[in-house]
């Protein structure tokens, strides 16, 4: 008792900001501001720029600090998570849960006043289905979880796009097909790497439920489906052959590392494949803008 005491005394912001996950977020919000550039033919306006991804970001950030206390106990079995600050004591979950309330309550404020209501009510949807939905109900439920709870962290192109034009589009739309499709072997690649470590903890991921050869075929096949959800923005005329170009040869390497995956050819393939799908999303998003404003400029 002590010295949980003891850490909880010593807390500082540092603790705090890791408890908002800030690299997912930032990635979040590459996608976001994506959204918004590809919303309009010029450049993005000011005000949504900075006060819709501020919103959004702050909604994310209240988010992943309810997925710490939720994932509190989880968290200590595992190696990559057992020294957040929730797992080990040094933030009280009253504490962090009152974070998460102001974050949320905040970045609600600046996107219902400053943005417009449509991304208000989209983010704080997207907040429920990823805090609620998914870490609560889905990840101890399903194998699935990660397919059905995936839509929620897929949305942030769109809550973009809507924080620019104030209404859905089905090119919005599009853009978090691709992050959907991209889940899946995304994050199975992981849970093929910490297997053990999820069933410690009794998660019930594909890898633990269902075996690493099934899982390593569904990471191939929701890469074909990944590779053939990225060219949909070309084929319908939203971007231009500099994407398609991009999107080709990303998603070429991301399935050659679901193949050698599969074969098991090369050492600690999973962790390095889901290495590479960090890359693949950032690098195929910022080939989208590039090729958007490739004859705007």
């Amino acid at each position: 008792m002590s010295k949980v005491i003891t850490q909880q005394e010593n807390a500082q912001w540092r603790d705090y900001l890791e408890l908002t996950k800030p690299k997912v977020v930032a990635l979040m919000i590459l996608t976001t501001v994506i959204g918004m550039c590809l919303a309009t033919p010029g450049w993005v306006p000011l005000e949504p720029l900075i006060f819709g991804n501020l919103g959004i970001a702050l909604c994310a950030g209240s988010a992943a600090v309810i997925n710490h206390v939720v994932d509190r106990q989880v968290d200590t079995m595992m190696s990559r998570t057992n020294k957040r600050p929730v797992a080990i004591g040094r933030v009280e979950p009253a504490q962090a849960l009152l974070f998460a309330l102001a974050l949320g309550l905040v970045g609600m404020s600046v996107l219902i006043w400053l943005v417009n209501a449509l991304t208000a009510w989209l983010t704080l949807a997207s907040l429920i289905g990823y805090a609620v939905i998914y870490t609560l109900i889905l990840k101890r439920a399903t194998p699935q979880n990660i397919v059905i709870g995936g839509i929620a962290g897929a949305a942030p192109p769109l809550l973009g796009w809507t924080a620019v034009t104030g209404q859905f589009d089905g090119q919005a739309l599009l853009l978090v097909l691709i992050i959907f499709a991209w889940t899946p072997p995304h994050f199975w690649a992981l849970a093929i790497h910490r297997k053990d470590e999820y069933a410690k903890a009794d998660i019930p991921m594909l890898p633990v439920t269902h075996g690493e050869a099934y899982t390593k075929l569904h990471i191939l096949l929701y890469t074909v489906i990944l590779l053939l959800v990225s060219w949909l923005p070309f084929l319908t005329g939203m971007s231009g052959v500099i994407y398609l170009a991009g999107a080709t040869v990303l998603g070429a390497r991301f399935l050659w590392w679901a193949v050698v995956l599969k074969r098991d050819s090369r050492p600690h393939a999973a962790i390095k494949t889901f290495r590479y799908s960090i890359s693949y999303l950032m690098l195929l998003f910022l080939v989208l803008l590039v090729d958007h404003y490739a004859f705007f400029v």
